[in-house]
């Protein structure tokens, strides 16, 4: 049966539309950086402290969403050669490769678009090629450093030691951002800042929700990006609440309307691992053209987790950044943990299967995932597809044998449907 399904002026843009114009308006601030003395800090996506440099007015500059809009751009590739004729290994972080060529290249600093950070806060979570990236970045530049080392996570609940550990380091941060600023700690402004923090996170946890309706009113992994920037890049700020307040309006409204993001929603998937930014539209389309819609995907968890409870505690500011660092994000979980978090996925939103995005050069979320595969097909019984090319890298996508693979997987699972569908037609007759 055909669903009511909102169209690109009622669904994707509007929603794309607010997420485009205040990522316009963030990026347009890093540009302006580039020309005066607004002092500005880089950190990861993963796990961050970014309501700390809020609260001394340090302006958050994040290499990862830089060398995604690269990708998306499809400019990546001459400053992935770049960094390859440097001395940078072709299996290399392609993320790593095309940020460290744009900025050998001049694309950081004046007459750049990228602000020449103040600092380079190194928030280690999962990840340890960020170590390495995070470190040439402050040779390259100059700039001095500050290494938070995030214990892995042992325990579903970080242990006290770990948040004091971590404790420690926040405030060894905060003494390096008065040092920069000239500014005293204010401990009422952190807690403001992350009433929006919070109030951001509880509207990604409901817009996340309302993927458990049939239909689901929009594509958990693909649009999921949109929501992305927000959530990670301006989080702790007025606009990015406001932004998933309006979002979660939008979305509910499609829901009591009964408006899908596809036309027709044939087939509910599970996504893992990040999408390959330059050919991110061509990819999109060979799951639409099987009405196939992502209800939920681990890739828009790495910056938290937030839909599984967590939300930044203004009554306890700097333990909520700790606890958030060290267990409420993706990256810094175990292998085991996200086959948690992937059944509870399935389970929960009732999806028809498992697609396995597959990249070349990042190790952290491609190692294990052909154990991830046979585990989920094997053990679970869900059927599961492992595709393979780059989040980065315009060279590892193959459209033609992802189309077949892609198209080989759904037409299975269709007749697999049907045959279920007869069967329980014979029987009812039987």
């Amino acid at each position: 049966m055909r669903t009511a399904v909102a169209d690109d002026k009622d669904y994707r843009g509007k929603v794309h539309a607010l997420s485009r114009d205040i990522m316009t308006d963030w990026m347009t601030e890093l540009k302006d950086a580039t020309q005066t003395n607004i002092p500005s800090a880089y950190l990861m996506i993963s796990g961050n402290c970014v309501e700390i440099l809020r609260c001394f007015d340090i302006l958050p500059v994040f290499p990862e969403i830089n060398a995604l809009q690269l990708a998306i751009r499809k400019n990546s590739l001459p400053y992935i050669i770049k960094s390859e004729e440097l001395g940078y290994a072709s299996d290399n972080c392609a993320y790593v490769k095309a940020d460290i060529g744009y900025t050998m290249c001049g694309g950081v600093g004046e007459g750049g678009n990228i602000p020449k950070p103040s600092l380079i806060v190194c928030n280690f979570v999962g990840c340890n090629v960020y170590i390495k990236w995070f470190e040439h970045c402050a040779d390259m530049m100059n700039v001095p450093m500050v290494m938070l080392d995030i214990p892995f996570v042992r325990e579903d609940r970080p242990s006290k030691e770990d948040v004091n550990y971590v404790l420690t380091q926040l405030k060894e941060l905060i003494t390096e951002c008065e040092k920069l600023t000239g500014k005293k700690f204010d401990i009422d402004r952190l807690r403001e800042i992350l009433k929006h923090s919070a109030r951001a996170e509880q509207g990604w946890t409901r817009a996340k929700e309302l993927c458990k309706n049939r239909p689901t009113p929009f594509d958990s992994y693909f649009d999921s990006i949109n929501m992305m920037g927000p959530i990670n890049a301006l989080r702790g700020t007025k606009e990015a609440a406001d932004f998933f307040d309006q979002t979660v309006e939008q979305y509910e409204h499609m829901v009591e309307e009964g408006m899908g993001a596809a036309a027709d929603e044939k087939f509910r998937i599970v996504v893992e691992g990040p999408p390959p930014y330059p050919y991110y539209r061509n990819f999109r389309n060979l799951f639409e053209a099987w009405g196939a819609v992502a209800v939920q995907s681990t890739y828009s968890t790495v910056g938290g987790t937030w839909e599984f409870g967590f939300c930044h505690d203004p009554e306890r500011p700097l333990e909520s950044i700790a606890e958030q660092m060290i267990v409420h994000n993706l990256c810094n979980r175990s292998m085991l943990e996200r086959y948690k978090q992937i059944k509870s996925y399935v389970e929960d939103y009732e999806a028809d299967a498992l697609v396995i995005h597959s990249i070349k050069s990042c190790r952290l979320f491609s190692a294990g995932q052909g154990d991830m595969r046979e585990y989920f097909t094997k053990e679970l019984g869900i059927p599961t597809l492992m595709v393979e090319s780059d989040l980065e890298d315009p060279r590892y996508y193959a459209e033609a044998q992802m189309k077949n693979r892609i198209d080989a997987f759904f037409e299975s699972l269709s007749y697999k449907r049907i045959r279920a569908g007869a069967e329980s037609e014979k029987g009812k007759v039987g």
